[in-house]
């Protein structure tokens, strides 16, 4: 037997078990004649007391453990004098009596921290250490858990998880497919799913009604946010539904994951918007709306007034950004390299400071008068104190940058 209890489960209760625990040495404090270990696994963290005065065999195995040595210890479990209430198992510790080196480790390339030195590019190529992490852990937890709470809630609704082939024939969809040379029928590809569309409809036509997966898909296109070539989407279909019963049914299975995985009530329905008001006022199909920022259409009263940029462009889009007339010139030209990234795509930026005085100041100052200012900033529902931020261009790609844009502005004042 390897453990007794896990890392993270010992208490109070406990008090005076001989245990056994195995697991990785996350910290080593020597104080000379008392050396602490800090031992983890999946499941938390053990203080192990090694006495070199009452176990002078264990000093020298102990005074070689390095960081993530694999190892077993034996000992009993006492109160701490100094009790540690970030951790479970802060008010115990383990007094050791035996240890056993199960894998010594290497130096690893980064700490084994949640808030860790490593960054992201060492992290990946370590990827197995970085895994031991808590911050990975909890979202694998978190995934786990959700994976199941979906399956449970699919199930009461009268759904049927079925497992669609993998290796297929390409059909038409939105991106290349990813292809599969076959062995045994030389010059001929398999394609992998983009998602599994022609399954699901064969399942609606054979009669199973309700249909769901948890399924992988993937899409030979350029990498975006939130989309890699691989990714994992739950996959459904319904018969004789309308779009009232869709829109229910998953808006129910978001309320049972946040009040089963976050002990979160939502009560009351869910907002709706209409595709068209999703795009023309947040220039995305999932808008972020937990703050304001919506766009403002100036196309007809900016336009016309000898600033080329916006004579020429199809669509000028602008955002209210409230209280931020203080920003510097350096913060706006940070804004302006933003909105200039590849990823975004814009030309530049106009920005119009609305000051505390009720003056306007502004890169366009010489194209446009006070009151088309006033003008812009009273359709902005702009206050002194306030920032507008412009775009101008094709409608689409304007409308896509203004999103990104917004997105920015919120995430610096979350």
């Amino acid at each position: 037997m390897y453990r007794t209890h896990t890392c993270g489960e010992l208490r109070i209760a406990d008090i005076d078990k001989s245990v056994t625990l195995s697991g990785w040495v996350q910290r080593v404090r020597n104080l000379g004649g008392m050396t602490f270990i800090d031992l983890r696994d999946r499941y938390g963290i053990t203080q192990l007391v090694f006495n070199s005065e009452t176990e002078d065999k264990l000093s020298e195995a102990v005074r070689n453990l390095g960081r993530e040595y694999v190892v077993q210890v034996t000992g009993k479990v006492a109160e701490r004098s100094s009790k540690n209430s970030k951790i479970p198992t802060g008010d115990i510790e383990v007094i050791a009596d035996g240890l056993k080196v199960l894998n010594a480790s290497d130096l690893p390339p980064f700490t084994i921290e949640d808030e860790t030195d490593g960054g992201e590019e060492l992290r990946m190529k370590y990827r197995y250490l970085d895994l031991r992490r808590n911050p990975a852990r909890k979202a694998l937890e978190l995934r786990h858990k959700m994976a199941l709470e979906i399956r449970n809630y699919m199930d009461k609704e009268g759904f049927m998880e079925v497992e669609t082939p993998v290796l297929m024939k390409s059909t038409p969809e939105g991106a290349r497919d990813f292809v599969v040379p076959s062995r045994m029928n030389p010059g001929q590809f398999y394609a992998l799913p983009q998602s599994p569309q022609v399954f699901k409809q064969l399942l609606m036509v054979a009669g199973y009604d309700r249909y769901f997966q948890i399924v992988k898909c993937f899409r030979d296109e350029d990498l975006r946010a939130d989309r890699q070539p691989e990714f994992t989407q739950i996959d459904c279909e319904m018969s004789f539904v309308d779009q009232e019963d869709v829109l229910n049914t998953f808006e129910g299975m978001t309320k049972h994951l946040f009040k089963s995985l976050r002990g979160v009530d939502m009560e009351g329905d869910f907002p709706r918007m209409p595709y068209s008001e999703a795009m023309k006022y947040y220039g995305s199909d999932k808008p972020d709306i937990r703050f304001g920022m919506r766009f403002v259409d100036l196309t007809s009263t900016a336009s016309g007034k000898g600033f080329k940029v916006f004579d020429d462009a199809q669509y000028i889009g602008a955002i209210c950004a409230q209280g931020c007339a203080s920003y510097s010139r350096k913060d706006l030209d940070q804004l302006t390299d933003f909105v200039k990234r590849p990823q975004v795509g814009a030309q530049g930026l106009v920005y119009v400071k609305y000051n505390e005085d009720g003056s306007f100041k502004t890169s366009v100052d010489k194209f446009f008068s006070a009151d088309d200012f006033k003008a812009w900033a009273d359709m902005c529902g702009a206050k002194p104190g306030d920032l507008l931020l412009i775009l101008a261009g094709k409608e689409e790609k304007t409308l896509s940058a203004l999103c990104d844009l917004r997105l920015e502005m919120g995430s610096v004042w979350d």
